[in-house]
């Protein structure tokens, strides 16, 4: 795995939280407009209004700034599922998938270009997900989702389920926000990502329930085998019957001779 920079320091106040996320703000704002060749931490410490030692005090060079802007993104779509687990639950599964796309994608959109290039450059500053909290607790907020709206899910696994849906809105949205397909409104778009997980979580009810129906069948066609092989004895000793009685009359007159 890639060693992913790190920051000096995390901000331990409210104040020093402010000043690093100016510092992320504005390390966002440069990539966008120079790309990581023409960004330096000068100019972001000059676009954010802080001294260059202040930002040397948290991060020690670009790269700490990249991956740092890759966990801001994290956190980010952990805020985005957070708030729609937290609103109106009444909302039906639909709905809260509807609700999470539009809010992811509306969030890519808004810096389009910062994300060309932390997902086109430089992905492998990405943390990992088994080593990354935010997509750790982004795992376990879709989890529960589901797990609140079993009742609409067909996908019996539903910790794969969990894998295959994140992957779905991650992949459709980032593509949608890297190449948007001219021709199509943003709407179209979310929609179609929403029909994409639907369709893969609310799978027909009739490819789904006969399946209890065909182990009941198949259960019966066995009781039904058993009963039919425990008659065949008494079908046997019928037929052998015939088959005996010119035995008996060769015995008969033997004792009457006898007689």
């Amino acid at each position: 795995m890639t060693a992913i920079p790190q920051p000096r320091k995390s901000p331990r106040q409210q104040r020093s939280q402010q000043t690093v996320d100016t510092i992320l703000q504005a390390t966002a704002r440069v990539l966008a407009s120079h790309g990581y060749a023409g960004t330096n931490t000068n100019l972001i410490a000059e676009t954010a209004g802080v001294s260059v030692g202040s930002l040397y005090q948290y991060f020690p060079n670009k790269n700490a700034l990249i991956a740092a802007l890759h966990q801001r993104h994290d956190n980010q779509m952990l805020d985005v599922i957070d708030d729609v687990l937290n609103s109106n639950p009444a909302a039906t599964l639909k709905e809260r998938v509807a609700a999470i796309v539009q809010a992811m994608l509306h969030a890519h959109l808004l810096e389009p270009a910062l994300h060309r290039v932390l997902e086109r450059e430089f992905p492998l500053f990405d943390i990992p997900g088994d080593h990354s909290l935010a997509d750790q607790d982004i795992h376990r907020r879709m989890r529960h989702l589901l797990e609140l709206h079993r009742a609409e899910i067909a996908q019996q696994d539903r910790d794969l389920a969990t894998y295959v849906v994140l992957r779905i809105m991650e992949s459709l949205v980032h593509a949608m926000a890297l190449e948007p397909p001219a021709g199509f409104d943003a709407r179209q778009l979310e929609q179609s990502v929403v029909d994409a997980v639907m369709g893969y979580l609310a799978t027909p009810g009739a490819a789904a329930t006969p399946r209890p129906a065909k182990a009941t069948k198949l259960r019966t066609t066995a009781k039904t085998a058993a009963a039919a092989k425990a008659a065949r004895p008494a079908k046997t000793v019928r037929a052998a019957t015939p088959a005996a009685l010119p035995t008996a009359a060769k015995k008969a007159p033997r004792r009457k001779a006898a007689g």
